[in-house]
């Protein structure tokens, strides 16, 4: 297998009926070859883009200097609880494009460049070392075998009298390769200057990617399992990989079968000794940005709801009069414990919600942390006591840190996460 080194990647950061943006140094507009300084704003009409009094189907401008370009009122952690807006810069070319309804703009880019952003944004430019490599590791990995693989998928929705079944895949885009967000690779700009330790770790992985099989893994990964992984079809289509099975995010050989009800609810109220079982802030500030640490026990967290706001919060995302909630039924769980089969009985309706994420989207505002939890009824309100944060599939961000931190090299730490699998460094070619 082949790598160029200069292969680029279309990162879709922000859609709009308006576009403001701004260039630092000078970029050359290639509809009309001339160079531009300065700020600006592009906007929707009538399906195209409306540029400097004259309308486009697609703008273009090249970045020739090394430069930098910003763009305003950046939405992230989109429908999440941390979601909020920031002026971003980046580097490489920018290009907007009309969906027919919105502006899209797409920041295209080299791929190493990309990996640099997607490290400093998935967590602080300053974490271990081994912690980094191993996530470059897995986010070119990812990358990679998404970008070759093309497979046309889309968000999926199953909806009857009886059943709200709803995932949502990661090749859905039609405009770009990839979002900037969560729903992808956390992307999010540059800063003035890079980490010399994200450098270093870009370096020293150059062209590495995990393999299985003679072929790229779909490597994935979330912020903590909560001490078992999970695996993919819990989440996602219904199919598996061998490489991302589930298992304790521990070194010693205990398992637990999390499919049993009564095991979960052991496992949530009597947690075991495993790496992503820690309160060591030190560790966890490796991981966690500054708008991730409003985000606290999530290893074990507690969600309390009266009956009129579960019963509000489910008729808000469902579009669905439950009345007054009966019961919550987990019909049936992966093996991490999280539920993917939900049934929501109300006096009005009942209805069995799946998978994973739709689950944690109807039972919050925003999102509950994920599907591992056990129901407890005090009364008519509802206790949700449950476990990690993220779909649990693949690498756990706050385990991995933890195992950088006792000595782990990145190699042992992609071998515990993503088991037979390979590090295999692609022949690196320059095609430009």
């Amino acid at each position: 297998m082949i790598f160029d080194k200069k292969m680029q990647v279309n990162v879709g950061i922000i859609s709009g009926e308006k576009i403001e943006f701004s260039f630092e140094d000078n970029f050359i507009f290639k509809q009309k070859n001339t160079v531009l300084k300065g700020d600006f704003v592009a906007e929707i009409s009538d399906g195209k883009i409306l540029f400097d009094e004259q309308y486009f189907t697609e703008l273009l401008f090249e970045n020739n200097n090394n430069s930098v370009f910003g763009l305003k009122n950046v939405k992230i952690g989109i429908n999440f609880h941390w979601e909020q807006y920031k002026n971003q810069y980046f580097e490489g070319n920018l290009k907007i494009i009309s969906d027919g309804t919105q502006l899209v703009a797409v920041n295209i880019i080299d791929v190493e460049k990309y990996l640099c952003s997607v490290i400093s944004s998935e967590m602080r430019a300053t974490s271990y070392i081994e912690l980094l490599k191993a996530h470059t590791v897995i986010s070119r990995s990812w990358l990679l075998a998404n970008i070759n693989s093309k497979n046309d998928g889309k968000n999926q929705f199953i909806s009857d009298n009886s059943r709200l079944i709803r995932w949502y895949e990661r090749d859905a885009h039609s405009l770009f390769d990839v979002c900037a967000d969560d729903h992808c690779q956390r992307y999010q700009g540059v800063q003035k200057d890079i980490n010399p330790q994200v450098l270093q770790a870009i370096e020293a992985t150059q062209g590495e990617v995990l393999t299985c099989k003679n072929e790229i893994c779909d490597t994935r990964y979330s912020k903590c399992c909560g001490g078992k992984t999970e695996i993919f079809s819990s989440c996602w289509a219904d199919k598996n990989f061998d490489y991302l099975s589930a298992k304790m995010d521990s070194d010693t050989c205990f398992d637990v079968d999390l499919t049993k009800e009564k095991n979960v609810e052991n496992f949530i109220f009597s947690p075991p000794k495993c790496f992503c079982n820690t309160d060591n802030k030190t560790i966890i500030n490796q991981v966690l940005n500054d708008y991730d640490q409003k985000t606290n026990n999530f290893f074990r967290w507690q969600a309390e709801y009266s009956n009129s706001e579960l019963s509000a919060v489910l008729h808000e995302k469902t579009g669905i009069d439950f009345g007054k909630i009966v019961d919550l039924i987990p019909l049936t769980r992966g093996e991490s414990g999280r539920i993917t089969l939900l049934k929501i009985v109300g006096t009005k309706r009942a209805l069995s919600v799946g998978k994973e994420l739709e689950i944690r989207r109807c039972l919050s505002k925003t999102h509950l942390y994920s599907s591992a939890f056990v129901v407890e009824k005090d009364g008519e309100n509802f206790v949700l006591h449950g476990a990690g944060w993220g779909h649990g599939v693949g690498l756990c961000q706050i385990g991995a840190a933890v195992m950088s931190a006792e000595g782990y090299n990145y190699q042992q730490i992609l071998a515990h996460y993503f088991s037979g699998t390979a590090i295999e460094r692609l022949e690196i070619v320059n095609s430009k």
